[in-house]
């Protein structure tokens, strides 16, 4: 029996938050992330900027010179998460079996609602959505998360330039490979610009073109991309709804808007972002073996640098000093800085044993504690510890 896959995406979701809160911008090009100034990044660009070549990742200081009269919006991923969430929440109310797979982004399986018509669903959930939060999104209906997802985007691209495209598409099972056929091949998941330039050269420009192709020549050029190459153009995937996805690591990073040479600033940077990832690890009862750091020059050139520890660990302490001992092994004193962050992978439960001469320990881990409800409460900002 086929399955039934609906995936949603919320158009332009960060500006289309923005101009339910100021709808004065609706119709307006701007763009939602930082200044331009400060090495921002354009993290969401209205319809209306688009149509001048602005899009998202786009520094904000080309967006501004494609259009000089671009309103620039600063993020607010607070309120971004709220209102996802709202979304999410009016998802799970349709079925259980909902997989979130980015803030404005997610996959339902329709499978059990077999006496109700899912172009009607997904009708509904655009209007429920428009109306009542205000927002645009776009639907895309088929027998697996692959299909759908594109038919998603099919849908955007047919839609008229300048507004929300409100695309709904769906693709009847067993018209899969029919639907994909005339598609270029770079919108197949895993054909990036390396790929599609490889095959270019073998004169394979669709997904019916790489369909067509013999499935052994495709293995032997690109190994096991090949076979999945294969399978995903002639409309296969039998990927399941994941309902959760494990935390894998937790990390916080910080780019500069000048490059950063200080000693004392660096440190206090790292400090601050090792604050951030303990408190996260132990807002979700989590700790984790590996410290990692990463750097990036002035020339864009980046680096990682990571340790395992012998025990896992959520404290901040032992967090900033394996970061501080791995920044210091790969960084010369003085040298500039353009970014810096602080990862915690190989995550877990917490391991408490207290022994014998661990009273030391375990009176930190209980003023930690306190600390984290006090910032909880006020800000981090109320309390710090000294450097």
């Amino acid at each position: 029996m086929s399955r039934t896959i609906l995936h949603l995406d919320l158009d332009a979701f960060f500006c289309s938050v923005e101009e339910t809160r100021n709808p004065d911008l609706r119709g307006k090009p701007f763009a939602v992330g930082g200044k331009p100034d400060e090495r921002g990044v354009v993290a969401s660009c209205s319809y209306a900027a688009r149509q001048f070549g602005v899009r998202s990742a786009m520094p904000m200081s080309r967006a501004v010179r494609l259009v000089p009269h671009l309103v620039i919006v600063p993020s607010r991923h607070r309120l971004y998460g709220e209102v996802s969430e709202q979304v999410m929440s009016r998802l799970r109310s349709l079925t259980p079996l909902v997989e979130q797979i980015s803030i404005d982004e997610a996959f339902l399986d329709l499978s059990d609602l077999r006496d109700k018509d899912p172009r009607q669903i997904a009708l509904d959930l655009q209007a429920g959505i428009r109306d009542e939060l205000g927002l645009p999104c776009s639907v895309g209906i088929a027998s697996n998360k692959l299909v759908a997802k594109i038919a998603t985007e099919v849908g955007k691209k047919g839609a008229k330039k300048g507004s929300p495209p409100f695309g709904l598409t769906l693709v009847p099972a067993g018209q899969e490979s029919a639907f994909l056929a005339p598609l270029p091949a770079n919108m197949l998941w895993g054909v990036g610009p390396k790929t599609e330039a490889k095959l270019a050269e073998l004169g394979i420009h669709t997904i019916g073109d790489i369909a067509a192709w013999p499935e052994a020549d495709l293995v032997r050029r690109f190994g096991e991309n090949g076979r999945e190459l294969a399978a995903h153009a002639r409309g296969q995937d039998e990927r399941p709804i994941v309902t959760e996805h494990e935390t894998k690591s937790i990390s916080q990073e910080t780019t500069f808007t000048r490059d950063v040479s200080d000693d004392k600033t660096l440190e206090r940077t790292l400090r601050e972002l090792a604050a951030e990832v303990g408190r996260s690890l132990r807002r979700n009862d989590l700790a984790g073996k590996t410290v990692k750091i990463k750097i990036r020059w002035p020339d864009f050139t980046t680096l990682t640098r990571q340790t395992t520890l012998p025990q896992p660990t959520d404290s901040d302490e032992e967090i900033v000093k394996t970061a501080l001992k791995l920044l210091h092994a790969v960084r010369k004193p003085r040298q500039a800085v353009r970014l810096i962050g602080v990862g915690v992978s190989g995550l877990g439960a917490p391991v408490r044993q207290l022994g014998l001469w661990d009273a030391g320990s375990e009176k930190s881990r209980k003023l930690q504690e306190v600390v984290d409800q006090l910032q909880e409460k006020y800000g981090k900002n109320v309390i710090r510890k000294g450097e």
